[in-house]
Order: structure tokens, then sequence, then C-alpha cells
């Protein structure tokens, strides 16, 4: 031990890179786990670091140790925004089968998108409970098995974590024990006089092995545990100075070792995944720096080799994430759009029911939209969310004040309608025919003059007023059913009619065509009532002898439509005409507008689409529905041209019979 001791007084520049490369300390940075931060979250952090060769060091001096650069592991970020409770649940129990340390923020995530709906189910089910008369101080929550089903889940999940830091937390206090006792043996070996220098060096790569094998420590003591590792070490080499064949053995083998590194980081290079790659190669910088240090000539060639293919792996890396933030960074910009969309929508109040479920529809699209788009930056999803979430929060707030007012004002409508009811109740019962129909005629304009009733008892009351109304019109009925005689010679007109129909030659005039048509269809429907019992058959016969001639004649089907509806409108001439017109338009005028409101909403969204060939055959098919809706409402628009024209004939004919 003497020779050795005083060999080690003058090392040389080799030797000095050997004590170096067992300088490098483990555990100086902190680990993964002692690094997670407490705050659940959607995202992960990872620090982009590069390893660096030691590169050999003065006589006699110490090398600077290199920080240790192992990155946590990237979590996947997933939006679950889209997702319903149930689907939340499903997704929750397929996390809970990966590794627990693995799916913290996931799992967050979930429950933060779990707890926003739950809070929106349970609100919902307690308006309900009041919309249905309930008292506020009697309401119960009801069972909810999937909201149970969830926390349930979660304090497993809970559980199940606070075990695994318990037993993280159990094992580094087991792995300071093992490393402070390996400072004794350290030390031992410091002071015992060696037998052979093969013998102490083989004992002291015993300890190093056992000292890198064993795993982390309490943060707070791993400092003072290193310290002292890092003096003992330089004690040894104080004391021990390796023999040159045997150093030249593990230069040697320290190169094959590096050199397989180098072959396995450009293996990554090729790798499909970008952060299995990186993983990968975090890993393999850490054996780098615990293997020794190699012959001097092949020092920088093979530092450079391993860190070209490394460099190559953090571009990858660098471009990965770049692109990510792009896309996040359009998906913010998609959502921005929506906003400005949903703000322009509820910038005036809407003035009618339909104007209120139009721009219901309309936010109710946009929500769509919105789910469809990708997650955007972590730090602004929270406050885009709000912004978009509380226009149509706002928007249904103020929707239930205004259909609460309407309800009020459908309330009074009952009673007057209940007031009316009464009124042609007893006007049933007269026989004053021609006073009691005109008053009675008065009550069924006053009756559409009120406004709307609760739907829930809209039918109910109508049919009372319509039986009333009947019962009268009915007891009339019986009255003048002498009147009914006529029916008769009505079957033996439009029989005729039938007849000059078949004998008629059409020409090629088009317009002429549908000038005959018209005056037959005319005729037909100033002819008065037939016999009930020929009614079907007579009707039918007409219908199907004029569609054979629509179809002879080679007449559009919206040309024949057209007609056909005229001839619906003439058929219903009688004394409920003036109802059953204003109804009719009704109809059709909200089929108009629900088709252009339709119509508008498609026009919209086809601008939110991306050009692609994907989106262009969605484009396409967008299309193609906003034409035929296009020729629906120039169809509807005709027939109500054909009522005016119906209700001016009846005008006519009211003046010419004055």
């Amino acid at each position: 031990m003497e020779d050795l001791n005083q060999n080690a007084a003058n090392p040389s520049t080799e030797e000095t890179v050997v004590n170096n490369e067992l300088q490098t300390p483990v555990e100086e940075q902190p680990s993964t786990e002692a690094a997670e931060n407490d705050t659940d979250t959607n995202n992960t952090t990872t620090v982009d670091t590069t390893v660096t060769e030691s590169q050999p060091a003065d006589s006699g001096q110490a090398a600077h140790s290199e920080p240790n650069t192992a990155e946590p592991e990237t979590e996947p970020v997933v939006d679950y925004t889209s997702l319903s409770r149930e689907d939340l649940l499903a997704a929750f129990n397929e996390l809970m089968a990966d590794d627990i340390s693995r799916i913290r923020n996931r799992a967050s995530a979930i429950r933060n998108q779990f707890n926003i709906l739950n809070k929106e189910v349970e609100k919902q089910a307690f308006e309900a409970f009041l919309a249905e008369g309930g008292n506020k101080e009697d309401y119960k929550p009801a069972n909810d098995a999937v909201a149970e089903a969830f926390y349930k889940a979660y304090d497993t999940y809970r559980a199940r974590r606070q075990k695994m830091q318990e037993e993280l937390d159990a094992q580094k206090a087991a792995n300071l024990e093992a490393k402070k006792q390996i400072l004794e043996e350290l030390r031992t070996l410091i002071d015992k006089d060696e037998e052979t220098l093969k013998q102490t060096y083989d004992e002291f790569n015993a300890i190093q092995e056992k000292w890198k094998a064993i795993g982390e420590v309490p943060r707070d003591q791993m400092n003072d545990l290193w310290q002292n590792y890092h003096f003992l070490i330089e004690q040894f080499f104080n004391k021990v100075k390796i023999n040159k064949e045997l150093r030249m053995l593990d230069l040697k083998r320290n190169l094959e070792q590096k050199i397989q590194l180098c072959e396995r980081a450009e293996e990554l290079i090729v790798e499909t995944s970008v952060v299995k790659a990186f993983k990968a190669l975090q890993e393999l910088r850490a054996q780098w720096r615990e293997i020794g240090p190699v012959p001097t000539e092949q020092n920088e060639e093979t530092w450079q080799r391993f860190n070209n293919a490394a460099n190559q792996i953090d571009e990858r890396r660098r471009e990965y994430y770049d692109q990510r933030k792009e896309e996040l960074d359009q998906n913010l910009l998609a959502k921005q759009a929506l906003i400005d969309k949903a703000t322009e929508l509820t910038k005036e109040t809407p003035q009618t029911t339909k104007a209120w479920n139009d721009t219901t529809e309309a936010l109710d699209e946009l929500l769509k939209l919105w789910k469809s788009i990708g997650p955007v930056p972590r730090e602004q999803n929270e406050t885009i969310w709000a912004q978009f979430k509380g226009i149509i929060d706002k928007h249904y707030a103020d929707k239930k004040l205004h259909f609460g007012q309407m309800r009020d004002e459908q309330s009074e409508n009952y009673n007057k309608k209940i007031d009316l009811c009464l009124r042609a109740e007893a006007i049933a019962k007269r026989e004053d025919w021609k006073k009691a129909t005109e008053e009675l005629l008065q009550l069924q304009a006053e009756w559409k003059a009120v406004g709307p009733t609760s739907r829930k008892v809209s039918d109910k009351i109508w049919h009372r007023f319509r039986s009333a109304c009947d019962e009268f019109f009915a007891k009339k009925g019986e009255f003048f059913k002498d009147i009914r005689s006529s029916e008769n010679e009505n079957l033996a007109k439009k029989n005729a009619i039938l007849d000059e129909i078949k004998a008629y030659q059409f020409g090629d005039n088009k317009e002429e065509n549908l000038t005959a048509i018209k005056d037959f269809q005319r005729r037909w429907a100033e002819i008065g009532h037939v016999p009930m019992k020929e009614k079907d058959r007579i009707q039918k016969e007409y219908r199907s002898l004029l569609n054979g001639i629509f179809e002879q004649l080679k007449i559009s089907a919206r040309e024949a439509d057209e007609n056909n509806y005229r001839e619906r409108i003439r058929n219903h001439s009688g004394a409920n005409s003036e109802r059953f017109l204003d109804s009719e338009r009704n109809q059709l005028l909200n089929q108009i507008d629900k088709m252009r409101s339709d119509l508008k909403l498609w026009e919209n969204n086809l601008g939110f689409l991306a050009n692609s060939k994907q989106a262009d055959l969605l484009k396409e098919e967008f299309e193609r529905k906003m034409d035929n809706t296009r020729r629906q409402i120039a169809l509807l628009e005709a027939k109500v041209r054909i009522l005016d024209e119906a209700e001016q004939e009846k005008e006519q004919n009211k003046e010419n019979n004055q």
C-alpha cells in the first residue's frame, strides 16, 4: 500500500478522468416523483436537457459534476369536455387499469369535468321540481347512480394513490438507511490496509454499484448524503492509485459500453413515437453518466457520436411540441370565432317564441361545433370556456324569465277562453238561429283574438268550445235538413262534370290545359254537398281522373300540387272557411320561417368547415340540402299566394251579395 500511496501523489490525466467520472453525482437533482406538483392539472411540463460529456480535467483537479437531467415522463393530454357523465365514468374506470403513478393529471381532469356536469344535472333537477309546483324547502335530491358510482371510484383511486405514496416514502426511508450503510462501508474500505490493488478496486466498484442500484431518498436528505459520498470518493482516490494495466482494461470496457449506447441512440432516431424515443434517450443519458472514462484518443469521437444522435432526437421532440402548440393555437382561434358568433346571436333580445327557439337552436349548434374542436393552450382553457358558457347560460336565464312571463299571459288567456266557453254553451241552447249564429261567429272571432294558453289545457279547452259550437250547428243543421234535398241534384251535376272531363280534348298548349282544368275545378268546388254515401266515391273518381290528366299532359309536380291545393282551398268555402284559411296561413308561414332559419344556419355553418377533401364532400351535401329547402320554400310561398287569392275572391263575393 505504500507504493500505491506514493503513485497517487502524481495522478496522470487519464487517471484524473477516472476520478472525474466516478465523482458524477447520482441524486443531485430531485426525482420525478419528488418534483410532482400536488395540484391536479390537465398538462405536464417537460424540461429539455442535453447531456454534456465530461472532458478530462487538469492534473490534480476534480471535474465539474453534471446535473441530473432526468425528465418526468410526459402524461398524455386528453380533452374530456365533450363527454357525458356516463362517458366520463367509463373513461375513469378504464384509466384505473393503468399504473396509478401515471394517471394523476387525467384523473383530475375527469373529476373536474364530472363536477361541472353533475352540478348542471342537479341544477336542472331542482329547477324541474320547482317548475312542477314544488316548494324549495321540500326538495330532496333523487338518488343518482352515475354520480354515486363515479365518486365511489374516485375514492378508490385516492386510497390507492395514498397507499402508493406511503409505500414510496417508506422505500425512500429504507434507501436512505441503505446509503448510510454504504457510506460506512466506504469509510471502512478507506481506513483498512489493502491486501491487493485489484481486490481493493473490486471492493470499491462493488460499493459504487450498490450505491447506484439504490433508489431515491427523502429530498431533504439528498444534498448532505451526496456531499458525504463525494467527500469519501475523493478520500479514496487520495489513498489509492489504480495501476495502469487495470485502468486501461477499465477504459476499454467503458469504451465498448459507450459505443453500445451510441448504437442504441442512433436506433432511436427512426423510432416513430417521439415521446417514447425521448424517454429512452433520457435513460441512455443516465447510463452514459454512470459509465467511467474512455481512452483519451477516443473520448471526443465517442462523445460526438452519441451527442449527434441525441441532438437529432431532441430536434424531433422540439418540432413535435412546436406542432402541438400550433394546433392548440388554431383551436383557440376557432373557439374565439364561436364566442364572437354566440355574442352576435345574443346581441338582441328575441321578441317572439320562435325567435327564442331559433336562437337556442343556433347556440346548441355552436356548442356541438365547440365540442368537435380539440383542446386549447392550458393557460387559456378555463377562461375561454367560461366566456362561451357564460353567453349560453345568460341566454337560457333570459329565456326562462321570458317564458315565465309568457305563462302569466297564458293563464290570463285561459280565463278569457273559459268565459267564451260559458257564453258559447249558453248560445248552443238557443233556437233563434240567425242572431245566435251571428253571436256564435262573433265568439269565434273573439276566440281567435285571444292569445295562446298552456299546451296542457289548450286542446281540452278548445274541445270544450268547439263542442258547444258543434252542438249549435248540429241542431241548426237538423232544423234545416230539408235543404239537403238538393244533394242528389248536386251528385248529378258532379257526375256530369266527370263526363265532361273524360270527353274533353286537351291540346298542346299547357296554359290552355291548365285553364281548362282550373275551370273544371272551380265548377266542381261551386257545387254543394252530395249524399254522404256517395261523397268518397265521387271525390276519389274525380281526383283519380285529374291525376291521370296531369300525368298525361306532363304537368310538373309543383304545378299539380298548386292546382290540388287550390282545389282543396275552394272545398273549404263554408261557414268555417275564414278560420280554416287563417289556420292554413299560419301553418304555412311557420313552415317558411323554420326553413329559412335552417337555411341561414346551414349557410353560416359552412364557414366553420376547414378546407379539406372530407370537408368539401360535406359542403356539397349541405348545398344539395339547401337547394331542396329553397324549392320547398318556393312551393309554400305559392300556396300562400293561393290563400291570398281565395280571400280576395271571398271578399269580392261578399261585396257582390251586398
